[in-house]
């Protein structure tokens, strides 16, 4: 249960179900604390009491599930090209804490952090919670095999911006791996919430697989998140978490909302 007198679908894994309070999912790690996506960052949101991460995954040349935002190098490393056309040892040998810049410059250069793979994390963090966004094709069935290998199932949400990833996804996993909700779907589901009258009943918007509706706060300038979209959710049986949410007066607003997660970049200013 949620919490609402909703039955959540049998897919959420409880480490994501809200107990007295919403749940706080360290978004990359941190993107703005430390390098995003490594282990220093896990390991840096895990100092704050966090247990639920959000990463990226993508595929190197030679078929390694990497931790990893960009379809290019050169963002996040001191290396050049594309993730999907370098080998897992050339990307290995590169420094993923190169640009990562605050306020006194580079402190994270030549420090030795590296770009992990995805089960590297997974073991890492046994017992952790993981928000995992597909960032390219080709990224389904590696995922879908390290969910099994390392028993995710119960601990893990995937989502993608693209509606026919995530669709091969589920396809992948025959539905026994919680998803959250697509372009389509979200779309679906903001409009209802604006229009109920003109749309079928809540629980008919959601794919089976879907646990959570994973939204922006605004977009492009315009509320997603409202009383009536987290009334829509929760009527279906489905969780709300908002990204990215990295100030204290808009989480209080969304938390005001009833919304069931925060997806930060700021571990250390928002509640695990």
């Amino acid at each position: 249960m949620n919490g609402r007198g909703a039955p959540l679908v049998l897919q959420v894994p409880d480490i994501f179900v809200p107990a007295d309070r919403a749940i706080g999912i360290a978004h990359r790690g941190s993107r703005l604390l430390w390098p995003e996506n490594t282990a220093v960052a896990f390991q840096g949101a895990a100092g704050f009491g966090y247990r639920r991460f959000e990463t990226d995954v993508r595929v190197t040349a030679d078929g390694v599930l990497l931790c990893f935002h960009d379809p290019v190098l050169s963002r996040t490393t001191n290396g050049k090209g594309l993730v999907a056309s370098t080998t897992f040892d050339e990307i290995r040998r590169l420094d993923a804490g190169y640009h990562h810049r605050i306020a006194e410059g580079f402190p994270f250069r030549n420090h030795g952090i590296v770009v992990p793979t995805f089960a590297e994390m997974a073991t890492m963090f046994p017992e952790a919670g993981w928000v995992v966004d597909l960032k390219a094709d080709g990224t389904e069935e590696p995922l879908a095999a390290a969910i099994a290998e390392f028993g995710l199932a119960d601990r893990v949400i995937v989502g993608s911006f693209s509606n026919e990833r995530i669709e091969r996804f589920r396809g992948v996993t025959a539905g026994k791996v919680a998803t959250s909700t697509p372009p389509r779907e979200t779309l679906r589901a903001v409009v209802a919430s604006a229009a109920p009258r003109l749309n079928k009943a809540a629980s008919g918007i959601f794919h089976p697989t879907t646990c959570a509706l994973q939204v922006p706060a605004t977009w492009y300038g315009v509320p997603i998140v409202s009383p009536g979209l987290v009334s829509l959710a929760h009527s279906a049986g489905r969780l709300v978490h908002v990204w990215t949410v990295n100030g204290l007066d808009e989480a209080t607003g969304l938390l005001e909302l009833g919304v069931d997660g925060l997806i930060t970049d700021r571990p250390d200013l928002l509640a695990p």
